[in-house]
């Protein structure tokens, strides 16, 4: 039996980590949530963890006065998330908060060697090479939690790292994809978060419609996988049942299929370098009849041409990309921006950026802070 963190544990990849918790029979000794105090307080009094941590002040509060003298500890902010990571108790780090706010504990968990069942693809866009540097100084284990990059972490176990050609990641092309460009201008954040076939948080939902999910991903593959942009490629596969391939060197192509159900990925990680009978339903390719693939649009998603740029740049320009991104979606959210603007923004802020080619983290920092204050002001 296991023991587990979880921060993020009130959204999709949070609820979805305790119910594979609970069919695994691990032990919680951490769980942390943004603002959502109230499921929060009924999470604790479920599975009574040793510490948990609120970062909005306001709902700390409401958590705190709710308690009524439970055992847990409460913490607040991001001391009260390194903290949850740092704990001796829990070996496994769900790192499902999204955004830049994870990577102080992502970074605490990777100093510590713990395994990192790593949700946030930003952590790694954002400090791929400082991460590294701590996980193989600490002898941390980093397992991908985004189903893409679980599907290629899993495929790579067929090969050897020097044997493979690309990777390919499958993307379900969101809402929009047979949407003419000439709408996009009229695209409401309501019908950007209505995913055809996955059921997440709000974030990434719209990054989904805008494919800068995708973009980031690129980032993530090139750091996760030590790949170059060239070897990765992005292929729109609407029933999301193939949820990424690796070709070899020889031809071979390995593919990782399943329905779309994050808990697959999840308990990968839980049991890495092993497995265990799920609590899923199954595929059936014989019900699901077709799979059908189609060449992503490049000129209607924009996206996609700045994450390979941001591959390419590498050093603080996926900082950046992630920011600016970060600062678009919250204003498209607001109503400030449509929903054009959002690629319109991130790309004025990558063309002002002057790249650190070899950042230290205080570098990457700078650059989250200060592409943040360009997006809100472009």
């Amino acid at each position: 039996m296991k023991t587990v963190a979880i921060l993020g544990s009130t959204g999709s990849i949070g609820t979805n980590a305790l119910n594979v918790a609970e069919h695994l029979g691990f032990r919680v000794d951490g769980l942390a949530a943004r603002t959502n105090w109230k499921l929060l307080g009924e999470q604790i009094a479920r599975w009574r963890p040793a510490q948990a941590a609120v970062s909005d002040p306001a709902a700390h509060g409401e958590l705190q006065r709710s308690m009524n003298g439970a055992g847990t500890i409460l913490h607040q902010g991001v001391d009260g998330l390194r903290a949850i990571a740092a704990s001796k108790e829990a070996e496994v780090i769900v790192c499902a908060i999204s955004g830049a706010a994870c990577l102080p504990p992502v970074l605490e968990a990777a100093r510590l060697g713990k395994t990192l069942a790593l949700a946030n693809k930003e952590s790694m866009v954002m400090a791929g090479p400082i991460l590294w540097d701590l996980a193989r100084s600490s002898g941390a284990t980093i397992v991908p939690v985004d189903s893409e990059h679980s599907a290629i972490f899993q495929a790579m176990r067929s090969g050897a790292r020097s044997e493979v050609r690309k990777v390919v990641l499958t993307a379900s092309g969101g809402p929009f994809r047979q949407t003419p460009r000439s709408e996009f201008d009229r695209i409401t954040p309501e019908q950007a978060m209505k995913h055809p076939t996955w059921n997440m948080g709000g974030k990434i939902t719209i990054d989904s419609a805008t494919m800068f999910n995708k973009a980031l991903e690129i980032v993530e593959a090139k750091w996760l996988f030590d790949l170059a942009p060239e070897q990765i490629e992005v292929l729109i596969h609407p029933q999301s049942i193939i949820h990424s391939m690796v070709e070899f060197v020889d031809g071979s192509v390995i593919a990782q299929l399943g329905l779309p159900d994050m808990r697959t990925p999840i308990q990968f990680a839980f049991t890495y370098p092993g497995r265990a009978e799920g609590n899923v339903k199954r595929l059936s390719l014989a019900d699901v009849k077709t799979l059908t693939f189609e060449s992503p649009d490049m000129d209607k998603f924009p996206s996609l041409g700045l994450g390979y740029r941001a591959a390419r740049a590498g050093g603080t320009m996926g900082a950046v990309l992630n920011a600016a991104n970060e600062v678009a979606v919250d204003r498209f959210v607001a109503r400030e921006i449509s929903f054009v603007e959002i690629f319109e923004i991130v790309r004025g802020v990558m063309d002002r950026h002057a790249v650190v080619a070899k950042p230290a983290l205080n570098d990457v920092l700078q650059a989250d802070a200060w592409a943040r204050q360009e997006a809100r002001c472009s």
